[in-house]
């Protein structure tokens, strides 16, 4: 017996192969993608136990199962991570830091390098402005600009009030 008819008659470890494959890719990425994924393979595992002989029924059912979970599962399983408590996404964790502007900022547009990388920023409010070379922190995160301030001045409402 050859390798060929030992994997026809067990097209089964073909696939549980496959899906421990993709689920060990699967914690290199922690995107869920390669999960679901695996999961589909899992479930022609399954099916090629079921029905040995029908090599379409299995791929079909794999990649039915595949897409099932991309679209249901997945997205409802990234909810409850991004939902979970002391969750801060990547982006989430640039507030607080410090960068220095590359281009004047102003309320409207600007450039800034916060860790290494060049974002598109904006100030906090009209009021205030940042000119290149000038120190500024990291105020919020809006979409993939950056809101930011000067470091050297008073963010506007701590400011003391003339009574």
């Amino acid at each position: 017996m050859n390798l060929n008819d030992w994997l026809g008659d067990n097209l089964w470890s073909a696939w549980l192969v496959l899906a421990l494959l993709l689920g060990s890719a699967e914690m290199l990425t922690l995107d869920l993608t390669l999960l679901m994924l695996a999961g589909g393979a899992l479930a022609g595992a399954l099916t090629a136990v079921v029905l040995p002989g029908m090599l379409a029924v299995q791929i079909l059912v794999a990649i039915s199962v595949s897409v099932a979970m991309l679209l249901l599962l997945r997205p409802m399983l990234l909810n409850k991570v991004r939902d979970a408590p002391g969750y801060r996404s990547s982006i989430g964790k640039l507030v607080g830091s410090q960068g220095v502007a590359l281009a004047p900022i102003t309320d409207r547009a600007g450039e800034v390098k916060v860790n290494g990388e060049v974002w598109t920023a904006r100030t906090l409010d009209s009021s205030m402005s940042a000119q290149p070379g000038e120190q500024v922190e990291v105020y919020e995160v809006d979409g993939t600009t950056l809101v930011v301030y000067p470091m050297e001045r008073e963010l506007p409402w701590m400011r003391p009030t003339k009574e």
